[in-house]
């Protein structure tokens, strides 16, 4: 009978030694998953703000009219137009959208119709589809352009070569396509800086043949990577040359000249 007590005595310190053990795998595992939720919401919050400039412009004047929605920002100078062009603007990564404000206000001002769409965690690449809910609410638009900087271009060219049946062309800036457009007969313009340090140059020459042909190319003698929002500067990015008004104003004179052609 001692004998017997003793091996159930036994047993069941090993259950309570597998229970311990087991609990304390549980709590590691809840440790884990809150460290984990800790770090996401950490780097959720870390993005780059826009400058009081480009706030500000988001408020729009007299003669322009900026929209908020759930899912973008509306730009428009109200005028009706006999060939409406709409312009879907994809920001960088990791960049609050307010930053791309004074470029689009004035792509509104020459009378594109202009959507800055958000980005879940400001990343363009959780949201790539983000146009598709624009394009089916305005039918009206007859003529429709992608555009984006760095991330948001990659993102933009992405959705181009998904969609390019239903879109006339795709404006790069300091971005490169993964995505092969190659035998697409789209106009495309790719713009990017000569100090610009962030984008990489032997993937923007590699992926520059998933163009079509249809493609004009300008660079920004003295312009970086950050110059193209109203972000400040980058970590990373060469030292522009040129003021962030004059590299935004050389944008602006490429795409006024590429639609013209």
């Amino acid at each position: 009978m001692k004998k017997e007590k003793k091996l159930t005595r036994e047993k069941s310190n090993k259950k309570i030694d597998r229970a311990g053990k087991l609990g304390l795998v549980i709590i590691m595992d809840v440790i884990l998953l809150f460290m984990l939720v800790c770090s996401l919401v950490s780097y959720a919050r870390d993005f780059t703000s826009a400058t009081q400039t480009a706030k500000t412009a988001m408020y729009g004047d007299g003669n322009l009219l900026v929209k908020e929605t759930d899912d973008y920002f509306y730009f428009s100078d109200e005028q009706e137009k006999e060939d409406t062009t709409g312009i879907i603007f994809y920001p960088g990564g990791k960049i609050e959208e307010a930053a791309y404000a004074p470029l689009l206000t004035e792509l509104a001002e020459k009378g594109y119709e202009v959507y800055l769409v958000r980005m879940p965690w400001k990343l363009a690449v959780l949201n790539k589809d983000g146009a598709d809910d624009i394009i089916e609410a305005h039918p009206e638009i007859e003529h429709w352009i992608m555009m984006g900087h760095s991330l948001g271009g990659a993102m933009a060219a992405s959705y181009t070569a998904d969609h390019s049946e239903e879109l006339e062309g795709l404006i790069l800036l300091a971005a490169y396509s993964t995505s092969d457009l190659s035998d697409s007969d789209m106009a495309v313009l790719s713009i990017y800086g000569t100090e610009d340090q962030v984008l990489n140059k032997k993937k923007y020459e590699k992926y520059f043949s998933n163009l079509p042909e249809d493609t004009t190319e300008y660079v920004i003698d003295g312009g970086n990577h950050a110059n193209f929002g109203y972000y400040g500067d980058q970590k990373g990015d060469g030292t522009a040359e040129i003021s962030r008004e004059e590299q935004i104003q050389q944008v602006m004179d490429q795409i006024t000249a590429w639609q013209e052609d």
